[in-house]
């Protein structure tokens, strides 16, 4: 009993370092600035939810790190709507919405593969059926970012550098 106390205790901190390293990437202003991501809501939860899908993929799912991550994510929405103002009063029903956009998106991520179908899943998604240019960047980005952090040592948070080409018209 003891052991799985300690083993929740240390994948909760594990959690933490993963979801700050994780908010950390996912808030950088150059998604917003140069690569058409709306500042807003919607677009900081998909840039959270395209990163965590990303770093997911490194922890083995029935991984006790892999739920106290998804844990870490849903108590940081909660805490953000909560800043915003949201109230007690349908907390449940918009923390539902969170949870089915998060599990869909990693689904569709995780069906889409790499290239082409990932690019087509990013501007359903990250760009809300907005065809730009900028979705064919972003997927070559997390693409990489997949491959840096599946290369990666158990500790290595490291999503390796922002994502480049063009700015976006």
């Amino acid at each position: 009993m003891l052991n799985a106390f300690v083993r929740s205790k240390q994948a909760r901190d594990a959690a933490e370092r993963h979801y700050v390293a994780l908010v950390r990437r996912a808030r950088e202003p150059v998604f917003f600035a140069r690569f058409d991501v709306p500042d807003t809501l919607d677009g900081r939860f998909d840039l959270l939810v395209l990163h965590a899908w990303a770093l997911l993929g490194r922890i083995r799912p029935d991984d006790v790190l892999a739920q106290a991550l998804v844990n870490r994510i849903f108590v940081g929405l909660d805490e953000a709507l909560r800043e915003m103002g949201a109230g007690d009063m349908g907390m449940g029903r918009r923390m539902k919405k969170f949870a089915d956009a998060f599990y869909g998106r990693l689904k569709a991520y995780d069906d889409a593969g790499d290239g082409e179908g990932l690019r087509q899943a990013l501007v359903r998604n990250l760009y809300r059926g907005t065809e730009t240019p900028a979705a064919a960047v972003m997927s070559s980005y997390i693409s990489r970012v997949r491959t840096r952090l599946a290369a990666a040592g158990e500790g290595d948070l490291d999503f390796g550098p922002l994502p480049d080409g063009a700015p976006t018209d």
